[in-house]
């Protein structure tokens, strides 16, 4: 309130600086307890908020849940289309590149845990979900980041060093055959040499068959 009495407005950081609390707090409670076992209490005491500021930012739990799967599956989606931009922009040797795009693929997200644990809920909980949550992370992570790929590998096709007759389906075969230590899809955790093993089989496996064998040795984008 100023002198004259006038209320004056709320500063626009603090406003800002609790959604994140409460986004960073809801991550953390549904990658630990999915979306049907997490509540709004758990959340604002993970936040540091009141339940009250909570509904002040958000409708509901489901509004919650796709607004914190939409943005944590952005941040993921931005690194891993960063990897393909690096390996698959410029492409010499193929055989080469791919190798190179596989290891950095298959490098396990250890700054996206969290992200990874709420993939893992979800996966489990995929009929108890609202769609529209679904949806929201399909678009703007793994669906990105495929049409992404998919971008590349037409691009190479387009050179003539790859066959590709869909792209989004060769960029998806490609995908799960360098997945190799993706918690997500495996039990286990490969050691090094252990995943480069299995990324050189699994691009092996993609070339099969894919490589334009009358190809050029080299060639320069």
């Amino acid at each position: 309130m100023s002198n004259d009495g006038v209320a004056k407005p709320r500063p626009r950081g603090g406003l800002v600086d609790k959604r994140r609390s409460i986004l960073a707090g809801a991550l953390s409670v549904f990658a630990r307890d999915g979306y049907v076992r997490a509540s709004i209490d758990a959340i604002s005491s993970a936040a540091g908020v009141s339940t009250r500021t909570i509904y002040n930012h958000f409708q509901d739990k489901e509004e919650l849940f796709r607004t914190v799967i939409q943005e944590s599956a952005t941040q993921v989606a931005e690194v891993q289309i960063e990897v393909i931009d690096r390996h698959l922009s410029t492409v010499a040797d193929l055989e080469a590149s791919l190798l190179a795009f596989g290891r950095a693929w298959a490098e396990p997200m250890t700054n996206y845990a969290e992200h990874i644990a709420l993939v893992r809920q979800v996966n489990a909980e995929t009929g108890h979900i609202p769609q529209a949550a679904i949806d929201a992370w399909q678009r703007t992570g793994p669906l990105r980041v495929r049409r992404e790929l998919a971008y590349r590998l037409r691009r190479l096709a387009d050179r003539g060093l790859l066959r590709v007759d869909d792209s989004e389906r060769a960029a998806l075969h490609l995908m799960l055959l360098i997945s190799v230590s993706n918690p997500v899809q495996h039990s286990f955790a490969p050691t090094d040499a252990e995943l480069q093993e299995m990324v050189a089989a699994g691009v092996d496996t993609f070339l099969n068959g894919r490589r334009n064998r009358d190809a050029p040795a080299e060639t320069h984008s």
